[in-house]
Parts: structure tokens; C-alpha cells; sequence
């Protein structure tokens, strides 16, 4: 080696040093993952955010790129992934192939892999799956069985008849036109009851936007029934310290066998559709406080920006208004 002008310990340091380099490039999706999600996870809005980084992950990608080293995945990697879930979870699997995306091209930025990113939308993984956005069409829009505002009365006496922490929830989320998520997911740091108003914090909001709601009398009595824990939630499960999910709402109303005009279960959400069809029907309250009430982004842009106010007084009139006409089952038809 000396006589062709290698010098042979320069030539054992290239290697090693070349080996080493390929070992450490020796990366699998699964330890990327955990990198990618320790790096960004400060930036996250929330642990919950994580949480379902880590379960989607987990559930629907490892089984098949899990083990591969991130080199290595391919097109047709990614959509062995997304195939089974594509057409019946299509939401899930929209949020899937996005996070492995954005883990790849995480790859690509510190040098663990070079060329196209596989589980890009346009250019790739569109030419095999049909979009999102078409699926939808053809599905219609989601459908929340909701009451009938003219039966209200009637059901919220049933309602108050139960005991437990999801029929007291639900009573909840029906009397602040709220989101089931954002009534499960109430504290008490986030009630003033002196001044009668629940400030949710933009983290917990689908807009990402604070929202304050007027709380009723009867939002009021109903808070001060409930019990303090060493947990700060105004509605936790029977384990203490954690929230109660969103079938626990849904279970009430199962075994309460409340049905829409279609003769289907009502959802927790679809009381919203009842808040919002009794403001239109039943009452002279303008639009946008109604939207207001329900945490809407106005769809005109141009009348959402003149529309800065939050419309807190006219809010305060419509909760009452409607926890009013909550308690009356005289008006419900019989």
C-alpha cells in the first residue's frame, strides 16, 4: 500500500470512519419518530397533541415502516400504511400521512436520507389515493342526530333526573350551546362564578381562540352542586384526576333512548344544532350573536372583520333565554 502511495493507517481511519458513518445512519422509523417528536413537542399546544402524535404513529405506521431503517421507505411503504385506513378512516389517515411526512423530511434535514420525500400529497401519494377533499363530497356532509328545540323541556327533566358526572356534564353542555370536549375538559380556574362567566383558553378551542361564555342561573346552580376534588376539573371521571371521555356522554344518552326525527340516538354535538335551530326559530337574537355563542368563525370575511366584539351583553341575554326554555316542558308539543 506504501509503494502505490496509500498510507495504510490513514486508509483504517477512512473506513472505520466511513463505517461508522453508515452505522449511524442505521435509523429506523420508529427511533426518528421519538427523535422528531422530543424536538418539536415544546412547540405543541398541548401533552394531548403528543399523545395522539405517539397512538396514531404507534397504531397505524409501525406495524409496517416501524422497523424499516428511514433510508430505505419508499412510496409503496407509505402506502401500505395508508390503504387499509384511507376509505373508512380518512381523517385519521390524512393526520397519519402528514405526521410520517413531516418525519421524513425531518430525516432528510439532519442527513439520514436524500431524493423525494415519499409520503408527500402532491406529486406522490396522490397519484394512489383518492383526495380527501373528494371523499367528502360523495360522503355528504357528517351527520349529528340532534332534538327536536320543541322536545328540550321535556328532556332536560329527564336529564336531571340521573345521577353521575356525565349526566350533570351533558346538562352542562347543554346549557352553555358548548362543544363536548370543551365541557369535559372545564376547571374551575376557568369559572368565575362571581361575575357568571367560563373562560375556555385557546388551546382547548377548535379555533384556537379564547372563548368566554355567559353563564346562566341555571349553568350557575348546577356548578354549585357539583363537588371539589383534589383535581381541578369541574367534571372528572370516577378515576380521579382524569377527564371524562366523550362516550361517556353519549352512553347517557343511550340509556336515556332519546331519538332525533329519524328515529336515531342524539349526539352530545347535536345539541348544538338544537341551541342554534331555537335561536333561529324561536327568537329574534341576531345571527352573529348566535354564531358568537357557538364559537363559529363568521364565514364573510369581510363581515368577520368589522365584527370584533365578542357581543358579551346580547350573549348574556341568549344563554339565559335558552337555559329558560330549557326548563319549560310546557312549550315542548305533546
Amino acid at each position: 500500500a506504501i509503494k502505490a502511495g496509500i498510507d495504510p493507517v490513514a486508509e483504517k481511519t477512512a473506513i472505520k470512519a466511513q463505517a461508522k458513518s453508515a452505522k449511524s445512519k442505521q435509523v429506523t422509523f420508529n427511533q426518528l419518530a421519538e427523535r422528531y417528536i422530543a424536538a418539536k413537542e415544546h412547540g405543541w399546544r398541548n401533552p394531548k397533541h403528543r399523545a395522539q402524535w405517539i397512538s396514531t404513529l404507534d397504531t397505524y405506521a409501525a406495524p409496517f415502516i416501524g422497523e424499516l431503517i428511514v433510508k430505505d421507505i419508499e412510496r409503496a411503504h407509505v402506502n401500505a400504511v395508508l390503504t387499509p385506513i384511507w376509505l373508512t378512516k380518512t381523517e385519521t389517515a390524512t393526520r397519519v400521512r402528514g405526521r410520517i411526512e413531516k418525519i421524513l423530511d425531518y430525516a432528510k434535514s439532519i442527513d439520514l436520507r436524500t431524493g423525494d420525500n415519499p409520503a408527500v400529497w402532491k406529486g406522490g401519494m396522490a397519484d394512489l389515493l383518492t383526495s380527501p377533499a373528494a371523499l367528502k363530497k360523495k360522503r355528504g356532509k357528517k351527520h349529528h342526530a340532534a332534538l327536536d328545540y320543541e322536545h328540550i323541556g321535556a328532556f332536560m327533566a329527564q336529564l336531571r333526573a340521573r345521577e353521575g358526572a356525565g349526566a350533570k356534564c351533558l346538562e352542562f353542555t347543554i346549557l352553555t350551546a358548548a362543544r363536548s370536549g370543551e365541557a369535559r375538559g372545564a376547571t374551575w380556574a376557568e369559572i368565575d362564578l362571581e361575575a357568571a362567566l367560563w373562560t375556555i383558553p385557546a388551546q382547548r378551542m377548535k379555533a384556537g381562540k379564547a372563548h368566554t361564555v355567559p353563564l346562566s342561573t341555571q349553568a350557575l346552580a348546577l356548578l354549585r352542586t357539583m363537588p371539589r376534588f383534589e383535581t381541578d376539573l369541574v367534571f372528572p371521571s370516577v378515576k380521579q384526576g382524569q377527564q371524562l371521555s366523550d362516550m361517556t356522554l353519549s352512553a347517557v344518552l343511550r340509556r336515556m333512548g332519546t331519538l332525533d326525527a329519524k328515529g336515531e340516538i342524539v349526539t352530545p354535538h347535536g345539541f348544538r344544532s338544537t341551541f342554534r335551530d331555537w335561536a333561529a326559530e324561536a327568537t329574534t337574537f341576531d345571527r352573529q350573536t348566535c354564531e358568537h355563542a357557538l364559537a363559529h368563525q363568521l364565514p364573510n370575511k369581510v363581515e368577520a372583520a368589522y365584527q370584533r366584539s365578542t357581543m358579551l351583553e346580547k350573549r348574556k341575554a341568549l344563554m339565559q333565554a335558552w337555559a329558560d326554555r330549557c326548563d319549560d316542558s310546557a312549550l315542548d308539543k305533546q
